[in-house]
């Protein structure tokens, strides 16, 4: 106190002791000013996060969303990221979205999170999963399993135009479908026959064409094996092609006249059979 005390007494040791607090002062300054100029960086770094292109419903699996293509990379600047905001498209895969993410807000932690897997959470576009009630030997119960691949055939009874004899013909309708899943057996009463549930994974179409021919006609299975099964022609198949030899009839790429011409086929096979 007291050497403090000669110095501030004295003109010099004023000069001496303000000369030291200007210094101490700018140092201060100095500091403030550097730290200053890193927060402003840093928050005008540029990084690169997820955006939603436009909305993903809640429930979308982040696979369906990145095959989709619902959200693109974009680069803002740091003070814009949101609070667990995600930069790797392959942060997402096997979640599943828990709200609604709208376009242009980004995708954060929050937003995708894991779940209990479902049939819904793998399927994207115009992939569908259908249940067909099948009894053991149209459905190979007992043999196909989940994972495998089959084609599906169907059959109907074709009446002709003027209401005779119907004529039955088969088709193949799909090839290497992967079974989703099988189903315990459930016992029919009005059919006498236990029945199983197959869920094969599909388009949507050929859900249309198999629901179609399981209210209407009968549908089968056909194991394929795992690698290496070629692919066939689809035609139609009747007696005249399991009898005679005559070719399978291949169907017109035109659905105006499909029926006209499976009618018109048919009895072509049958009046060449029967010369």
């Amino acid at each position: 106190m007291e050497l403090a005390h000669k110095l501030i007494s004295t003109r010099v040791g004023t000069v001496a002791v303000a000369g030291g607090a200007a210094i101490l002062a700018g140092v201060f300054i100095l500091v403030y000013l550097n730290r200053y100029r890193h927060s402003v960086k840093a928050q005008g770094a540029p990084v690169t996060v997820l955006v939603a292109k436009r909305l993903i419903p809640k429930g979308t699996s982040g696979t369906a969303a990145l095959q989709e293509g619902l959200f693109s990379r974009s680069t803002i600047r740091e003070s814009q990221l949101r609070d667990g905001a995600l930069s790797d498209a392959a942060s997402i895969r096997g979640l599943v979205a828990t709200t609604d993410v709208y376009a242009g807000q980004q995708l954060t932690a929050t937003d995708f999170r894991a779940s209990a897997r479902s049939l819904a959470t793998t399927l994207s576009g115009s992939q569908r999963v259908i249940d067909v009630p099948l009894d053991t030997a149209h459905g190979l119960i007992g043999h196909v399993q989940t994972g495998d691949r089959v084609d599906v055939m169907v059959g109907f009874n074709v009446q002709s135009s003027g209401g005779g004899t119907g004529y039955a013909v088969n088709k193949l309708i799909a090839q290497s479908v992967p079974v989703a899943d099988v189903a315990k057996g459930s016992a029919s009463v009005a059919a006498g026959t236990n029945n199983t549930n197959v869920s094969l994974r599909v388009t949507d179409r050929q859900a249309e064409e198999i629901a179609y021919a399981a209210d209407n006609g009968k549908v089968w299975l056909v194991l394929r094996p795992p690698t290496g099964a070629s692919r066939t022609r689809p035609g139609l198949v009747n007696v005249g092609t399991i009898l005679l030899g005559v070719p399978p009839i291949t169907l017109p790429s035109y659905k105006g006249d499909v029926n006209r011409a499976i009618r018109s086929a048919i009895k072509s096979a049958l009046a060449g059979g029967g010369q």
